[in-house]
């Protein structure tokens, strides 16, 4: 079984994946979030993307860069730059519900659009001299949409292929769709992957005994909101309160160096215990400390009173996370 970290904007970018591979159980490959596809014009990758996927960034681990366009000229363009860097695989976004994404008709909105997704398939597949993923929903609107869909990715030679069981409307909402998603298993003859709400080893174990020839599984929001849930799922022990502080410290001191100021950095550490705060039960740190934190000096004071006076070694995410997906 392969494990992979998803793509979650402002969230998993390079100082998020190397403080978890440096500290919890290591991913097998994580996906960068979305590099969005521009024209033939002015500068390739903008100073986030282009920092998020520099290897010196990202050493130690193995990087999948994630492309989000419904243009192919301008995915092969930005396949060109990211080859400069030396990478020779990458994945094609399809499955992104945002809502200006989707009015754009890219990500899970170019679903919809099957004659120009196909005709967009053939031209990068054609043409593309590296390995291609592709993330993707069951569809736009309905589920019954992944079987002309699958139908027309599996005329592709892709590397492998990434299944959110929702559509595009559903959001985050709800549960999996697990009876489409077999629809796809069923048929499958290439490395299939399955990606939504494992947020506990009982929901891995679920997924792996309705799917078990499945190639692996992307985690997301629930690694998100425990990182220690790979160790949790091997049936290891869980990381030590040190290890977490050590982790917590290497967040603070990264993005406290590389934000463009204390502001940012401290809207980064916020979004990321957005979900971390799952891990903590026991101790409401989030709407009592760090989300009112208006300053770094606050808001590592209101860790390290965590750290120092939480009861047992955190392994929260328990329950589902709510519809928002935080």
């Amino acid at each position: 079984m392969k494990y992979y970290m998803a793509p979650l904007e402002e969230v998993t970018e390079a100082i998020y994946r190397n403080a978890y591979h440096a500290f919890f159980f290591p991913m097998d490959k994580y996906f960068a979030p979305f590099i969005s596809a521009k024209p033939n014009k002015g500068r390739l990758f903008n100073y986030r993307e282009k920092r998020d996927i520099l290897p010196e960034n990202n050493q130690n681990l193995y990087l999948v860069p994630q492309i989000l366009t419904n243009q192919s000229e301008d995915f092969l363009r930005t396949v060109k730059g990211l080859m400069e860097y030396g990478y020779q695989e990458v994945n094609l976004n399809l499955g992104c519900p945002s809502r200006p994404v989707v009015n754009g008709g890219r990500g899970s909105g170019f679903l919809e659009k099957k004659e120009k997704l196909k005709q967009f398939l053939d031209e990068i597949f054609d043409k593309c001299p590296i390995e291609i993923s592709i993330k993707t929903r069951l569809g736009r609107y309905h589920e019954e949409e992944i079987d002309e869909l699958f139908e027309l990715f599996s005329n592709y030679p892709y590397e492998e292929l990434i299944v959110h069981p929702r559509v595009q409307t559903d959001y985050y909402k709800g549960s999996p769709r697990f009876d489409a998603f077999a629809g796809v298993y069923q048929k499958n003859e290439k490395p299939l992957i399955y990606n939504g709400d494992i947020f506990t080893k009982e929901d891995y174990e679920d997924v792996v005994k309705r799917f078990p020839k499945i190639d692996g599984v992307m985690l997301g929001r629930g690694v998100l909101a425990n990182p220690g849930l790979l160790s949790v799922i091997h049936g290891q022990e869980l990381p030590s309160l040190e290890v977490w502080g050590a982790f917590l410290e290497h967040l603070y001191q990264d993005f406290t160096e590389n934000a463009v100021n204390e502001e940012k950095a401290l809207f980064k550490l916020k979004e990321i215990w957005c979900y971390l705060r799952y891990s903590f039960p026991k101790m409401d740190i989030w709407n009592t400390r760090i989300k009112r934190c208006q300053n770094l000096k606050e808001y590592r004071m209101a860790v390290e009173e965590l750290l120092k006076h939480y009861p047992e070694i955190p392994n929260g995410a328990f329950g589902k996370l709510d519809e928002e997906g935080r």
